[in-house]
């Protein structure tokens, strides 16, 4: 097997929970409260995500919006399944979701570090150089 090299993200980002690969940039999240009928709990839409690799086409009945054909996006680093990409949407009213991903919540976690300038006031110190 080859060595495995994995984009890292700038910004506040969306990690695997198991290994804490980059996923996704906080920024890249088009919608924060997508539900479906397979999953448990929450879920997030993407524009974009990294260091995944996509499993098999398949198509799939996803929620009340219609039929997709679908593949299951794997963490690239640790394998876990971490949710899906469209890949075509059957009705024309979803065709906005075409190439984009859903990462499952209970599969990710938020970056939350993030830099603080922890001392923005110049001390009397500094003032009197």
């Amino acid at each position: 097997m080859g060595r495995l090299f994995l984009v890292e993200l700038e910004g506040r980002a969306y990690r695997c929970r198991c290994c804490d690969s980059p996923l996704a940039l906080a920024g890249d999240v088009v919608y924060r409260s997508f539900n479906c009928s397979h999953i448990l709990g929450r879920a997030y839409l993407f524009n974009c995500v990294v260091n995944v690799s996509v499993g098999p086409r398949e198509e799939r009945l996803i929620m009340l919006s219609g039929r997709y054909t679908v593949a299951d996006i794997f963490c690239c680093c640790c394998g876990q399944i971490l949710g899906w990409k469209y890949l075509a949407a059957h009705e024309k009213d979803q065709k906005s979701v075409e190439g984009k991903f859903v990462l499952e919540g209970r599969r990710i976690a938020e970056d939350i570090a993030e830099e603080f300038d922890l001392d923005p006031h110049p001390s009397s110190s500094d003032l009197s150089s």
